[in-house]
């Protein structure tokens, strides 16, 4: 007990700790209207943003700003979109201008280089390494790997060389077995080399990581790209959203085969024989007609006529069962390739307001052919393939009769022998009026384009046509038949168009329009108008271009 008294009074006789001093209520409210008196006399924030109110006052020192009005003062942050490119891969057999034997191969190196002028495009192409691709672009090609394709019960090598130009990258498959040997074509086996070709080509796509949105495959060589992408590989992932699209810039040729080498040769199972089976045979081109989910023409005449018989050789049947993917689009030539001012080929040069230097072209030209040097007298010219197609029986029928007017003709192609011996002899008989050059000249071409007046070109069937195109734009009017292309891009003089055209596969309706074109070259005022509205109309493939872009995004919405 006596303890715990003593704690009491210990706790008792402490003294409590220091707190602090209460201040009196009537001191504290003064104290608050003080504060309330200066906050009162402020002057209103402004309400403009802090970087104004620093102008006015740049002494002042800086305020620190509460959280809120910080953020709220803060610029939204800018939303970046990355979007990716859309990749769009070309297979064919030729391109320009590493090997060239037609249209198709200034096709392929034209269309490509339009469409990689868009950032959203990522462009390929494909074709297969030949001998004959000229070593100025060769020594330049840069290896990149190997593989070995399955074809049938088959194993070949195939080298791949990368070459990049215009924004576009050039693929190039290398089997020496296949394709090294002169020129492109025309080898007994062709289906077999362009098998390989085709199958190579899906093989590269994973060798690259490279798998494209659209797959364009061009003419019978590459249908069976299109034809293995929805046979073959279609039940691999990573293929599966790849679109085809398949062009026909010739249907007369097919790749027909016949059905007993469809595994042995191509490698594809007898269960998809439905898929290219025509006429009792294999039919490359039926088979990708059947297999793409969009396929073209290189022009809307052209997508027309393949429905009938007398332009289809046969396929019409097809080709009106898969109308309801078919459209037309009209090629077109690169102005940079094909430019008169520019053309270090030709004597002199001109453009479509100063075309003096196409007279020196002509003059020129007429001394190096040995025909008589006369600038009033017109020049017809031809640069064709020698083939019935193309209307020389029709030439051969009135030619004798125009050549009874004061007119020069230079022919320049090689083709069928009955052609070549035809026109030989034509030169022979007609001295100083006639000129026949046997042979392919690209430089003597392009004299010829400049040099000549009018360019006569009436082909029985013309899917597109360049020819008309580059001698329109090198000032040498164009005489065409209406039909194909020449017919979405010649139009009648005497409507005010570009050139001079006839209907009917007629060869006195074609003599007709030769002398309506005479008679307008000796009006040398109308003369030069026309010329200047062939050199000024738009051949290039700016607008093409845009419907392959239409067709394209269409497909990939699907």
């Amino acid at each position: 007990m006596a303890n715990t008294k003593s704690a009491s009074t210990a706790t008792k006789n402490k003294k409590p700790a220091a707190k602090p001093e209460k201040k009196a209520p009537a001191e504290e409210l003064v104290k608050e209207e003080k504060v309330l008196e200066e906050v009162a006399a402020a002057p209103e924030a402004p309400e403009v943003p802090a970087p104004e109110a620093k102008e006015e006052a740049p002494a002042a020192p800086i305020e620190v700003v509460a959280p809120e009005a910080e953020a709220h003062q803060e610029e939204p942050a800018l939303e970046i979109k990355v979007e990716e490119k859309k990749k769009i891969l070309f297979v064919a057999s030729e391109a320009a201008p590493f090997i060239a034997t037609g249209g198709l191969a200034e096709v392929i190196g034209s269309l490509s280089k339009a469409l990689a002028k868009e950032d959203r495009y990522d462009v390929r192409v494909i074709i297969p390494l030949y001998q004959d691709i000229k070593k100025e672009y060769r020594k330049d090609f840069r290896f990149i790997g190997n593989i070995f394709v399955p074809l049938s019960w088959r194993n070949q090598y195939c080298g791949i060389f990368e070459y990049v130009k215009d924004n576009v990258t050039f693929y190039f498959v290398d089997n020496e077995y296949y394709f090294k040997r002169p020129g492109c074509y025309g080898y007994y086996d062709d289906g077999e080399r362009f098998a390989f070709f085709c199958r190579s080509v899906m093989e590269i796509l994973s060798f690259l990581n490279f798998y494209p949105d659209i797959l364009h495959c061009h003419d019978w060589q590459a249908a069976l790209a299109a034809i293995y992408l929805k046979t073959i590989y279609c039940f691999r992932p990573e293929y599966q959203f790849i679109r085809a699209v398949f062009t026909i810039h010739n249907i007369e040729y097919q790749g027909q085969y016949s059905l007993d080498i469809l595994e042995d040769l191509f490698g594809i199972s007898y269960r998809y024989q439905y898929l290219v089976e025509y006429d009792r045979c294999i039919n490359l081109m039926k088979g990708a007609i059947e297999c793409c989910e969009q396929f073209t023409t290189v022009s809307p005449t052209y997508a027309g006529e393949i429905k009938d018989p007398y332009y289809s050789h046969g396929l019409d049947p097809i080709v009106r069962r898969n109308e309801f993917k078919l459209c037309g689009i009209l090629n077109g030539i690169d102005p940079d390739y094909y430019n008169p001012e520019t053309d270090r080929a030709l004597f002199a040069n001109y453009n479509a307001e100063d075309t003096a230097g196409k007279a020196v072209c002509k003059e020129e030209l007429q001394r190096m052919l040995n025909l008589p040097v006369k600038p009033e007298t017109p020049i017809i010219a031809m640069i064709t393939r020698l083939v019935s197609h193309k209307g020389l029986d029709l030439v051969k029928e009135v030619i004798e009769q125009a050549l009874r007017q004061d007119i020069q003709f230079v022919l320049l192609g090689t083709g069928d022998s009955m052609y070549e011996n035809y026109f030989s002899d034509l030169a022979r008989r007609y001295q100083g009026k006639v000129v026949s050059i046997i042979s392919f000249n690209s430089d003597l071409s392009r004299k010829i384009y400049s040099g000549a007046d009018i360019f006569l070109m009436p082909s029985k069937s013309e899917p597109c046509g360049l020819s008309q195109m580059i001698a329109s734009r090198y000032g040498t009017v164009a005489i065409v038949r209406e039909t194909g292309g020449l017919r979405d891009s010649i139009s009648p003089y005497g409507a005010g168009g570009n050139g001079f055209t006839f209907r009917d596969y007629n060869a006195y309706d074609m003599l007709y329009v030769i002398n309506e074109a005479i008679g307008v070259y000796h009006n040398k005022d109308e003369w030069k108008h026309l010329m200047h509205k062939a050199m000024t109309t738009d051949f290039t493939w700016a607008k093409s271009a845009k419907y392959y872009e239409g067709l394209y995004l269409g497909m990939l919405m699907h």
